[in-house]
């Protein structure tokens, strides 16, 4: 199954919201679709005569008979989509459905605006609106969507950060079996010593794609780990290193600070790193994530996002709107637990998953 396949088939949440709004959205403004009229009742014709007589040839020219273009009419009035005039109305209830999908105001407003350009008055259909829609997104999102850079400089300190349950260590994991796959030599700090299983998830991983998973005893201090795991892996020549941390609210200052500590340590061993600070995002939480760019930007200099639990909510929009706000790499996008699950962020497939459009 295509990645598109799978982001199409469990977005649903998020496409059939959209999709639904925008059809009741046509359907109420909507003008009566103009039916040809019926045909006139058919009478029987009286019986023939007996002497059979030949009819005359058909004229070349003239009027197709009544009962064929009324057939015709009821055929093509019945499958016609309902369309509606793109005006103020219209674009106010498209800006309510984007905002409701938690694309954020400012982010909606500046989609619909887009879409209106040119279009202001013409008669749309809801396919119309959802084709229209998706290359309006797509074009929002084009900038951002870049995959993990990766450097000549090793080892590529890679240091993953986000919130409880957000997704990090599973990404790490994904990202380091994929890495290995593609040839690359990667090793995994489990940097959050403070929940065992954090560890374990990464050691199954570790395992499964022949990475080591260096480790420190629970409760220990995660940046003297980073510090330690950065001699190892450059000792081992490894192309990558990928940090795992403990998953923080962005409100809790103490463990923010935590944070920042871990980073200054890193550029201790190495000023230039970590040379990539990926924030993993659930989508779940919709707009709460640009709260979240906002601090972890700001403590741990974030230069790129993943997001996961696509499959999970209708929120999807949320994506949409960091995109729009921040301009941050989006590298990649996460539907599921599986490690193909887990791929580069391709703008357009989002956009037609998200409003529920197939790919051409």
């Amino acid at each position: 199954m295509s990645f598109f396949k799978k982001l199409k088939d469990r977005m649903l949440k998020s496409s059939s919201k959209i999709d639904a709004g925008l059809d009741a959205i046509i359907e109420e403004g909507a003008e009566a679709a103009v039916e040809a009229p019926e045909p006139a009742p058919q009478v029987e014709a009286p019986p023939a005569p007996a002497p059979k007589v030949e009819a005359p040839a058909a004229p070349t020219s003239g009027p197709a008979p009544a009962a064929k273009p009324g057939l015709l009419g009821r055929i093509m009035g019945r499958t016609a989509e309902p369309r509606r005039a793109l005006d103020d109305e219209m674009l106010e209830s498209l800006e309510e459905l984007l905002i409701a999908a938690d694309m954020g105001v400012e982010t909606a407003l500046r989609v619909t605006a887009n879409m209106a350009e040119g279009r202001y008055g013409r008669m749309m259909s809801a396919s119309d609106i959802k084709d229209l829609l998706a290359t309006e997104i797509a074009r929002v999102m084009e900038p951002v969507a870049r995959p993990l850079p990766i450097y000549r400089k090793t080892p590529q300190v890679v240091l993953v950060v986000g919130v409880n349950g957000s997704g990090k260590t599973t990404t790490i994991g994904k990202l380091a079996s994929q890495f290995k796959a593609a040839g690359k030599s990667v090793v995994i700090a489990a940097g959050d010593t403070f929940r065992a299983a954090a560890v374990e998830q990464l050691q199954v991983w570790g395992q499964r794609a022949g990475v080591p998973v260096l480790t420190a005893p629970e409760g220990s201090d995660p940046a003297a780990l980073a510090f330690d795991a950065m001699g190892r892996a450059e000792a081992e020549g490894a192309d990558l290193l990928l940090i795992d941390t403990a998953g923080r609210l962005q409100n809790r200052a103490d463990l923010m600070e935590e944070l920042a500590k871990i980073v200054r340590v890193i550029r201790k061993k190495d000023p230039d790193a970590p040379h990539n600070t990926l924030l993993v995002l659930d989508a779940t939480t919709g707009q709460n994530a640009l709260n979240q760019v906002e601090i972890f930007q700001k403590m741990a200099d974030v230069t790129g996002l993943v997001m996961t639990k696509l499959d999970g909510t209708a929120k999807g929009g949320v994506l949409v709107a960091l995109a729009d706000r921040f301009g941050l790499p989006i590298h990649a996008i996460g539907v599921g637990e599986q490690i193909d699950d887990l791929q580069p962020f391709d703008p357009q497939d989002f956009a037609n998953a998200l409003v529920g459009v197939e790919n051409s």
